[in-house]
């Protein structure tokens, strides 16, 4: 494989070891040692994962952790030859955090997850293991619940996102919204560009566009006022289709996921339903990965994106501790980063 372009950067995420894991049960969480190890060991025709996304709650690493730990997890990482990228704040109830549209304690506490993420962020800056990538939020909180008052619920996120923002933009750190079909206010497409205008503070608070919650969107699944795509429709009307979801999303999107859904919706343990993450070859696959990357890292570069990163969640532990499953995903990052990457 000919890997011409040295960007983006692929990594791979930490969190599918704990999305959707529970202690005592045939999928315990992995830890964050055995997630680096089966990346680190994966390798393509001479190439290898050069990074990870990490999750900022236990058991991987601890929200409140002194700056030493927070090093020595560092050091662990780039002892593995890898760099972190993104880091997800622990901004749901039952972690730091709390509906970003519910009472004003909940929505402090939020924004203090946002501010704990990014303390962690500036260790690892300094640290040096840590060059590029955002600070990944959402709603935190369901479209069930958002329905019950959607414009003022909407405003009240976005209020939220704002204050966060601020915070973030403080500690030099930019935000990414997780478009996806579980959150409040973020369950469409349409939804997801009218919270971002509203919030209103595009050099800080953006999109995270991810292939399988997407592909979600264009369904309308949980928006059926806003999909664009019809059972049985052609190649030519999903590209139609998927052209008007970026070109709307796109310009807020300053990181990206990499991933395969078959078109149903899938939660394990508490986390609710949302689109199924499938292995990259899967069969019942319905995306071309790299044809709909291609969308998305339209000028990615003059938006900042340096890297990229594989989402994969709520596979079985048997799957995950299997060493040719990442080699599998690295080579669909090796794909999409020779059709659309870029030398800087």
């Amino acid at each position: 494989m000919n890997a011409q372009n040295h960007f983006p950067k692929l990594h791979n995420a930490m969190w599918p070891g704990l999305v959707g894991k529970e202690p005592n049960t045939d999928h315990p969480p992995i830890s964050l040692e055995r997630m680096l190890d089966l990346t680190a060991h994966a390798e393509v025709d001479g190439h290898k994962f050069e990074g990870v996304d990490i999750f900022l709650f236990h058991p991987h690493t601890d929200p409140d952790a002194s700056d030493d730990d927070i090093k020595r997890m560092a050091d662990l990482i780039a002892s593995k030859g890898l760099n972190v990228g993104s880091l997800v704040a622990p901004v749901w109830p039952g972690t730091v955090g709390d509906s970003s549209m519910g009472s004003a304690e909940q929505r402090a506490k939020f924004v203090l997850a946002v501010e704990k993420a990014c303390r962690i962020a500036g260790i690892l800056n300094r640290h040096g293991v840590r060059k590029y990538g955002i600070i990944r939020i959402d709603a935190a909180d369901s479209p069930s619940h958002w329905a019950a008052d959607p414009a003022g619920n909407t405003s009240k996120i976005a209020a939220t996102f704002r204050e966060a923002g601020v915070v973030a933009a403080a500690h030099g750190e930019r935000l990414a919204a997780e478009g996806e079909i579980c959150w409040a206010g973020m369950h469409s497409w349409k939804y997801m560009v009218q919270l971002l205008e509203e919030v209103g503070m595009p050099g800080s608070v953006g999109f995270q566009a991810d292939l399988a919650h997407t592909y979600l969107y264009l369904l309308g699944y949980n928006a059926p006022e806003h999909g664009l795509l019809q059972p049985g429709h052609s190649p030519e009307e999903f590209d139609a289709a998927y052209r008007q979801m970026t070109d709307a999303l796109r310009p807020w999107t300053i990181d990206f996921h990499v991933a395969q859904n078959d078109g149903s919706v899938h939660g394990t343990g508490s986390h609710d339903k949302t689109g199924r993450h499938c292995l990259a070859d899967d069969p019942n696959g319905k995306l071309d990965i790299a044809h709909c990357a291609g969308f998305w890292l339209e000028g990615a570069a003059q938006r900042g994106l340096q890297h990229i990163c594989w989402d994969g969640c709520m596979f079985s532990n048997e799957l995950l501790e299997s060493q040719q499953t990442w080699n599998t995903i690295l080579a669909a990052m090796l794909k999409v980063r020779n059709a659309h990457g870029w030398n800087i």
